[in-house]
């Protein structure tokens, strides 16, 4: 697998300068992938800086980059501390993390996250994980499902959706993408067909690999494991992932509004470094799948 085939880093100058790298610092790639912002982070490091990766899906291994100074860690980016701990790293300047699915994993047809490819319901971005698209399709009860699809694909339909996945899968089950595409072929007009089931996937992917919880542990860790004026620079790919980012770097909270003392200040862990960015049009003719991208910068204080 050549690296270039693997993902096309979206806003690569943009998030590593949102780092603000000092050469003999330590930094973190939190989502490795086909290790594109990794090498710009090692590019502007001295001898004495150090570049600690994560990365959950095992295929991404094959990228892991030869160099002292850079270490891959394969697990997800939810366990950060638990793991930069382990290997001596406290605190470090800066996390550099770009969410979603890679285009590796999108263009794996057998790894079913692309709604492009007859595939088996798969979209585990951890090959290891034992629970899968099948499970929630085919052991979800109606209400879960129905939550799952609401809440995660925002869709307007998730009742009835719900309502006849339950009733397809009674005649042997769900197993594939085109059995499921059948099955809600009720819910998907031509002119709308692709981006109603890129919003079905988004819900299911979202379930099985748990992304919103693993966003919130890893928000809440990065805060503990950062240096004062030490940077985050996250990029978001949907509205869902997106308000969370931008909530935890307002006021550290995912929900409400942060105490006030006595005298009606409020501390809070971070400040958001200036507005969001979004890739140019140049960029996104180049990559459509920078297309949604939002990128967000901020420092602990």
């Amino acid at each position: 697998m050549q690296v270039m085939d693997y993902h096309n880093p979206v806003l690569l100058t943009e998030t590593v300068d949102g780092l603000n790298i000092r050469p003999d610092g330590v930094y973190v790639d939190v989502t490795f992938g086909g290790g594109g912002h990794s090498r710009e982070i090692l590019k502007r490091l001295n001898e004495n800086g150090r570049l600690i990766a994560f990365d959950q899906d095992t295929d991404a291994l094959e990228n892991a980059i030869d160099d002292q100074r850079f270490l891959l860690i394969n697990e997800n980016f939810r366990f950060l501390k638990r793991f930069l701990r382990f290997h001596g790293y406290k605190k470090v300047d800066g996390i550099l993390g770009d969410f979603g699915v890679s285009s590796h994993q999108f263009d794996v047809a057998e790894r079913g996250f692309s709604t492009r490819f007859e595939a088996d319901l798969d979209m585990r971005m951890n090959q290891e994980s034992a629970f899968s698209a099948y499970d929630v399709v085919n052991s979800y009860e109606e209400s879960k499902l129905r939550s799952v699809l609401f809440q995660y694909g925002e869709l307007r339909t998730a009742a009835g959706m719900a309502r006849v996945i339950v009733e397809a899968r009674k005649n042997g089950g769900i197993t594939t993408s085109e059995q499921l595409k059948k099955a809600l072929g009720r819910f998907l007009p031509k002119h709308k067909e692709n981006k109603i089931l890129a919003q079905v996937y988004q819900a299911i992917r979202i379930e099985v690999n748990q992304e919103l919880d693993a966003l919130k542990e890893f928000l809440e860790q990065t805060v503990e494991v950062l240096e004062p004026g030490g940077r985050l620079s996250l990029i978001s790919y949907h509205s869902l992932e997106d308000r969370l980012v931008k909530r935890f770097m307002r006021n550290g909270l995912f929900e409400g509004e942060p105490e006030r003392d006595v005298f009606g200040r409020v501390e809070v862990p971070l400040k958001p470094v200036g507005k969001f960015v979004i890739p140019s049009e140049e960029e996104i003719k180049k990559n459509n799948r920078a297309r949604s991208a939002k990128l967000r910068i901020a420092e602990k204080l």
